[in-house]
């Protein structure tokens, strides 16, 4: 198998995909700090007002760095029965599809061979946790390495095995260095070969190269035959920057850091504040 593995999305119109309707936006939303707080929680105010959006007939697409079993809560949430997802930060899409049996189908999934990062990781950071969304969707990890964004429990496996394993995304995590230590060592190493994003603690997230969720937006744009002027995205961290550079209007929630407001078209308030639902009421409101 490949670096990358592609499965074709159906183009709009054809049997048993969802079309876009034309008209409407294709609205693309980052999960943690845009949804939902940090704690996991969603507003009644945020829920409300994207059941308001995909009943109106506008296309949501959830867009996060979560693994495909901890997003499908907030498709449901969301009252999305027939659309798409983009998971793990692009590296899998999915048609979700209430009348399907698992309610999903997953059309496009890349991957990569963890080895070379994993060595050059483990070199500069000994003490860090590591754990692989394989390309199976199963989750292995170094060490207990259990995460909310993972939607499943991690297996723990040998280092080795982890660097023999097809991967989807790959998660490092350092208890024993601040965010700006971690920072300074990722970029450091110069990694080569795939592609990531230092999260707001000593976070990092390792996908294929090229892939982001604005690479995997654009391709699922394409195939629904949305009008580039149609695109609106929203998000808060360094894995959004893409997406909001990609989307006609990005917008980001107050909170985020510099580089991602410089990244937007426009800021909206924190997640803390309910920031997304403003955005949503002006797409409703045309």
């Amino acid at each position: 198998m490949t670096a990358s593995e592609e499965f074709s999305i159906p183009a709009a119109g054809s049997g048993g995909s969802f079309s876009h309707v034309q008209g409407k936006k294709m609205v693309c939303l980052d999960v943690d700090g845009t949804i939902v707080h940090h704690d996991g929680r969603m507003s009644d105010a945020v829920k409300e007002i994207g059941r308001s959006l995909v009943a109106e007939g506008h296309t949501v697409v959830v867009s996060t760095g979560r693994s495909l079993p901890a997003t499908l809560p907030v498709v449901e949430t969301f009252g999305i029965e027939h659309g798409y997802a983009v998971c793990s930060n692009g590296g899998v899409t999915v048609r979700v599809d209430a009348s399907l049996e698992d309610g999903y189908e997953v059309l496009d999934r890349r991957i990569f061979d963890p080895a070379p990062a994993l060595d050059a990781l483990m070199e500069r950071l000994p003490n860090a946790r590591y754990a692989i969304e394989t390309s199976v969707g199963d989750f292995l990890s170094t060490e207990r390495f259990e995460d909310m964004s993972f939607g499943l429990d991690a297996r723990g496996v040998s280092f080795q095995e982890m660097k023999s394993t097809e991967a989807v995304r790959l998660v490092v995590n350092s208890t024993d260095s601040t965010a700006e230590d971690f920072t300074a060592a990722v970029e450091g190493i110069g990694l080569h070969g795939v592609t990531y994003s230092v999260g707001w603690s000593a976070w990092l997230d390792i996908a294929a190269a090229g892939v982001t969720k604005g690479s995997s937006l654009e391709t699922l744009r394409e195939r629904l035959q949305v009008p580039v002027k149609d695109t609106v995205a929203v998000g808060d961290g360094r894995n959004d920057i893409e997406m909001l550079r990609w989307a006609t209007l990005g917008v980001a929630m107050g909170q985020a850091p510099q580089e991602v407001i410089d990244a937007a078209d426009e800021l909206t308030a924190p997640v803390e504040e309910d920031g997304l639902v403003s955005v949503l009421r002006r797409v409703l409101e045309g």
